[in-house]
C-alpha cells in the first residue's frame, strides 16, 4: 500500500492521506502538486508533503487523480516555514498554502454544465430563466457557472440549475483547468525560398506594385542587418510605421513565415552600473559596523534618520552576497515604493532584479516563482511586499526589511495573520542568512531587542551629504480659527509657504490620512448622519463620484439632496479627506498642477508608478496623499511638507496610537529638503503642546521610546507582554454576547494571566456581523507554546458546543 500526505488549499488544520500506485509512489517527491478528489465531487490541487506506507485508520483513502508536476515546485525550506507559520500564528496549514502559492498554481474544479443527449424537452414547462440556460446549451456543448451568471445577469443562479437538474435536463461534471498560460510573442522571418539572390529578385518583382508591403519588407531587411536577433511583428510594424494587416497579408502571400516564442512577462531591461558606488564617511562606518555585527548576530537594526542614505548601504551589502552566489530578498511595506526602488536597483545590478507583489497578474507571479525556484540569474534579488517571503528560495543569503516599523507588514485578513518581519527572520534563520532591519523610526519592539542585545545595532544620525534636517513649524489651529486666519482648512502660514515654494518652482507634499471628501455628512436641522446599512460606520462622501461610500464593505448610495430623516435640504460636511484638500487647493492656487495619491487614485497595476513618475518629472506642483506618501519616497525638489491635521492620528483607541503618530509624522517630514536646501515642515494641530507632537518637532525618538516603554510596562503591552486577540463574529447579537461571555470565562479560569473582554470594538458591526473581542496578554516569562495549546483546546471546546458553532472565531497572534 502506497500513500501520500497532502495539504489542501482549504482552511483545514490537518493534512489528508491519499492512495497512489507503486509507479506514482516512486515518481512523486515532496513539494509536487497532485489533483485529488475531496468531498462528494470537488477536485483540488493538493501539495505533497510526505510519502509513506501508513494506511489511515479513520477513513478509506481515495486515489489521487493526476500528478501535475515533473519536479517539486515547493522546497523543503518552504514546507517547514509554512508549518511554523501555521503553528505560531494559530491558523490552518491549508490557509498558509493558499496564501503562499500564486492562485494560478492552485487549480480548482470548475463546475461544467452539459445537456443530456437524446432527450425530449417540453419547452412550455420551463420558466424564462430555465429556457435561457437550455437555449444556450443548444448552441454550445457545455457552460461554466460563470457563463450562466452572465446569461441570466444575476448571481443567484444555483436554484435555476437545480430545477433543471431535477427535471433531468442538465448534468454536472467536474473538470480541471490549467489557468497558467505562458506568454507567446509573435515573430516573423523571410520565407526560405527567398533566401537566395534569385529569390530576392523574384521577391522584388512580386512587390513591384505593392508599395506598402515593399516598405515593410525593406524595413525587415534593415532590422535583420542591425539587430542580429529575431524580429517581432510589433517591432517591425513600429519601425515601418505600418499596420499588422500588411504583415498578415505578407504571411498569406508566403513571403513571411510567422512563428511564436515563449517569453517571460516580467522582463526588465537594465544595464548594471560600471564602477563603484561611493559611500560617505558616515555610510561607510555604518556599512563596516553592520558587517561586524553580522559576525555574531543574525539580525541587525540600522537606525538611520530620514535621508541618511540607507538604500546605498543596502546596495553595498547586496553586492557582497551576490558575489558569493546567494539570493537576496528585499521586503518593502508598500507597493508604491517598489517603482522607485526597482529603478535604483536596476541601474546598479542590471537584469538581476525580480519583483513580486499583489498588483502583478497571476501569470506574472508564476513566472517570478519559477525564476526564484530555478535560482535564475534574473531573480537573484527579489523585491516585494510581504507575500514575497513565500517564494521558493533555495540559497537565501541576505534579507533586507526596509521601513521595518510599518504596520502593513502585518497581515490582518485573511489568515495566515503573520507579521512579515518576524516570519522573514525565522525564514532567514532556516537558510542561515543574515537580516538587516532598516528604519528612521524603528518599532518599539525592534528597538528594545536591539538595545537589550538580542539584535545588532547601528545608527546614522546625519543626513547624506550633511544636508540639515527640515525645520518644523507648529500652527495652532484653535488660535488661527479664532483670529479668522483660515482659508478652508489652510492656515495663513501654510498658504504663504506654499505660495513661496511655487514661486521658486519647488514642489509641495500635503498629508492627510483620510481619503474621500469628507467622513461625515450631517443634517443641520435634525443632526441625522447617513450610516452604512451593514456596518456601524458613517458613510464617507466622495465628491468626485458624487456618492456616499462605506470604506468597510463597499456599500454606496448617491449623494442625498435632502435629509433621509426629516427631509431638510440643509446638509453639511464634517471633517476632511484628501479629495476636499485637492478641491480647496484648486480654488486657492488655480494655476498650480495638483495630484492626489490615495487608494482611489492608485487602482490598477501601474497606478502608483503613474503618479510617482509624474511628480518626479515635475509635471505636478503639489501632491496630496494619505500614508502612502510617508514611506521612503525620494523627491529632490520637495522642500515643503504640510501635515493638514496631526490630531486625527493621535486619538485612536489603540495602544500604538502615539508611536504610530510619531512614526508617520517623522516619515512625512523626512520627505522634505532631501537635497542641498534646508526643508520646511508645517504641522497644523489643535494641540501643539502634546508630548508626541513636541517629540516630532524636536526629532526626539529616544524621548518617545522611553515614554512609550514606561507606559507599556505599566499597562502590560509589548515588548513586555505578547498579545493574542480573539475576534468573534455572528449575525445574532444575543448569541454572540452569550458565546463571547462563555469563552471569556473559560479562558479566565484556565489562564493565569490578564484576559480582557469580551469588548465591543469601536466599530461593532461590519457586513451585518456583530463583533466582540477578547485580548489575552502573555507575560515574557511564560511559555507561549503551552499557552497557545491551552487557548487552542478551549477554542476546540467552544466549537464543540452546538449553539456556538455558528460563531466565527479568528485568532490574531502578536496583534499589532
Amino acid at each position: 500500500m502506497y500513500f501520500v500526505e497532502v495539504i489542501l488549499p482549504l482552511s483545514l488544520a490537518k493534512t489528508f492521506t491519499y492512495r497512489v500506485s507503486e509507479a506514482e509512489f516512486l515518481f512523486i517527491k515532496k513539494g509536487m502538486r497532485v489533483t485529488v478528489p475531496f468531498g462528494k465531487s470537488k477536485i483540488y490541487t493538493a501539495l505533497v508533503i510526505e510519502i509513506h506506507n501508513n494506511k489511515p485508520t479513520l477513513y478509506e483513502a481515495k486515489e489521487i487523480h493526476q500528478i501535475l508536476d515533473n519536479t517539486p515546485i515547493v522546497t523543503e525550506f518552504q514546507i517547514n516555514h509554512w508549518i511554523w507559520i501555521a503553528d505560531y500564528y494559530m491558523c490552518a496549514l491549508g490557509d498558509v498554502y493558499r496564501g503562499a502559492v500564486p492562485s494560478a498554481l492552485l487549480l480548482e474544479s470548475e463546475t461544467v454544465i452539459t445537456k443530456k443527449n437524446d432527450l425530449f424537452v417540453d419547452e412550455s414547462l420551463l420558466s424564462d430563466d430555465e429556457y435561457l440556460v437550455y437555449e444556450a446549451l443548444q448552441k454550445q456543448s457545455s457552460l461554466k457557472v460563470q457563463d450562466i451568471i452572465s446569461i441570466l445577469n444575476r448571481k443567484s443562479i444555483f436554484p435555476v440549475i437545480q430545477k433543471l437538474i431535477d427535471k433531468n435536463i442538465l448534468v454536472l461534471q467536474e473538470e480541471i483547468q490549467e489557468s497558467y498560460k505562458p506568454k507567446l510573442v509573435r515573430y516573423v522571418r523571410l520565407h526560405p525560398k527567398y533566401n537566395t539572390n534569385d529569390g530576392l529578385k523574384e521577391l522584388l518583382e512580386i512587390l513591384k506594385s505593392a508599395n506598402k508591403q515593399k516598405e515593410v519588407v525593406l524595413n525587415y531587411f534593415q532590422l535583420s542587418a542591425t539587430e542580429k536577433k529575431p524580429i517581432t511583428v510589433k517591432k517591425l510594424v513600429e519601425t515601418a510605421q505600418s499596420s499588422p494587416a500588411i504583415v498578415k497579408a505578407l504571411v498569406e502571400k508566403e513571403i513571411f513565415e510567422e512563428y511564436f516564442l515563449q517569453e517571460d512577462r516580467i522582463n526588465f531591461s537594465g544595464n548594471g552600473r560600471d564602477g563603484e558606488l561611493e559611500l560617505s564617511a558616515n555610510q561607510q562606518f555604518a556599512f563596516e559596523s553592520i558587517k561586524e555585527n553580522f559576525k555574531e548576530k543574525a539580525v541587525c537594526l540600522l537606525h538611520g534618520i530620514t535621508s541618511s542614505g540607507k538604500t546605498e548601504i543596502y546596495i553595498k551589502l547586496i553586492e557582497e552576497y551576490l558575489a558569493i552566489g546567494k539570493q537576496v530578498l528585499y521586503l518593502l511595506p508598500e507597493i508604491a515604493l517598489t517603482a522607485q526602488l526597482v529603478s535604483r536597483l536596476r541601474a546598479h545590478f542590471g537584469n538581476k532584479v525580480a519583483v513580486f507583489h499583489s498588483k502583478y497578474s497571476n501569470n506574472e507571479r508564476v513566472e517570478v516563482w519559477n525564476q526564484v525556484l530555478l535560482n535564475a540569474e534574473k531573480a537573484q534579488i527579489v523585491i516585494g511586499a510581504r507575500s514575497a517571503l513565500f517564494l521558493p528560495f533555495n540559497d537565501l543569503g541576505f534579507v533586507v526589511i526596509d521601513e521595518e516599523h510599518e504596520q502593513t507588514f502585518k497581515q490582518s485578513d485573511p489568515a495566515p495573520r503573520y507579521h512579515a518581519r518576524d516570519a522573514a527572520i525565522v525564514l532567514a534563520n532556516a537558510h542561515q542568512a543574515k537580516v538587516l532591519l532598516g528604519s528612521a523610526t524603528p518599532s518599539i519592539e525592534t528597538y528594545y531587542n536591539a538595545i537589550s542585545g538580542k539584535f545588532g545595532f547601528v545608527e546614522i544620525l546625519k543626513r547624506f551629504g550633511n544636508v540639515s534636517l527640515p525645520e518644523i513649524e507648529l500652527v495652532d489651529l484653535k488660535d488661527k480659527y479664532f483670529r479668522k486666519k483660515m482659508n478652508g482648512h489652510f492656515s495663513d502660514v501654510l498658504i504663504d509657504e506654499i505660495t513661496t515654494a511655487l514661486s521658486l518652482e519647488e514642489q509641495v507634499i500635503l498629508f492627510q490620512n483620510r481619503r474621500g471628501y469628507s467622513p461625515i455628512i450631517e443634517c443641520i436641522t435634525c443632526g441625522h448622519v447617513p450610516h452604512c446599512q451593514s456596518c456601524d460606520v458613517s458613510l464617507t462622501y466622495h465628491k468626485h463620484k458624487n456618492q456616499l461610500r462605506c470604506h468597510y464593505c463597499g456599500y454606496s448610495i448617491a449623494n442625498p439632496t435632502h435629509c433621509h430623516a426629516c427631509h431638510s435640504v440643509d446638509l453639511t460636511t464634517k471633517g476632511l479627506g484628501t479629495e476636499q484638500i485637492e478641491q480647496e487647493l484648486l480654488s486657492i492656487f488655480p494655476s498650480a498642477k495638483i495630484g492626489r495619491m490615495d487608494q482611489d487614485t492608485t487602482r490598477g497595476k501601474f497606478g502608483f508608478e503613474r503618479i510617482i513618475d509624474s511628480f518626479k518629472n515635475r509635471e505636478l506642483d503639489i501632491l496630496v496623499g494619505t500614508q502612502m506618501l510617508a514611506k521612503g519616497l525620494d523627491f529632490d525638489n520637495v522642500n515643503l511638507v504640510g501635515i493638514m491635521n496631526a490630531d486625527t492620528m493621535l486619538y485612536h483607541p489603540d495602544f500604538r496610537a502615539f508611536e504610530r503618530s510619531f512614526q508617520m509624522m517623522t516619515q512625512v517630514a523626512g520627505r522634505s529638503g532631501r537635497s542641498e536646501k534646508k526643508g520646511k515642515v508645517i504641522i497644523q494641530t489643535y494641540n501643539p503642546n502634546h508630548n508626541t507632537i513636541q517629540q516630532v518637532t524636536n526629532n526626539d525618538y529616544i524621548g518617545m521610546y522611553k515614554e512609550q516603554l514606561y507606559d507599556r510596562q505599566i499597562y502590560k503591552y509589548p515588548p513586555y507582554f505578547r498579545i493574542v486577540k480573539l475576534t468573534l463574529k455572528q449575525r445574532d447579537f444575543d448569541k454572540l454576547k452569550e458565546g463571547a461571555m462563555w469563552l471569556y470565562q473559560v479562558l479566565s479560569q484556565n489562564l493565569v494571566m490578564p484576559v480582557l473582554g469580551p469588548e465591543e470594538p469601536a466599530i461593532s458591526r461590519i457586513r451585518n456581523e456583530y463583533i466582540r473581542t477578547i485580548i489575552i496578554k502573555i507575560p515574557q516569562n511564560t511559555s507561549i507554546v503551552s499557552t497557545k495549546k491551552t487557548i487552542q483546546k478551549i477554542l476546540n471546546s467552544f466549537e464543540a458546543v452546538s449553539k456556538y458553532r455558528a460563531i466565527k472565531v479568528t485568532v490574531n497572534v502578536d496583534f499589532y
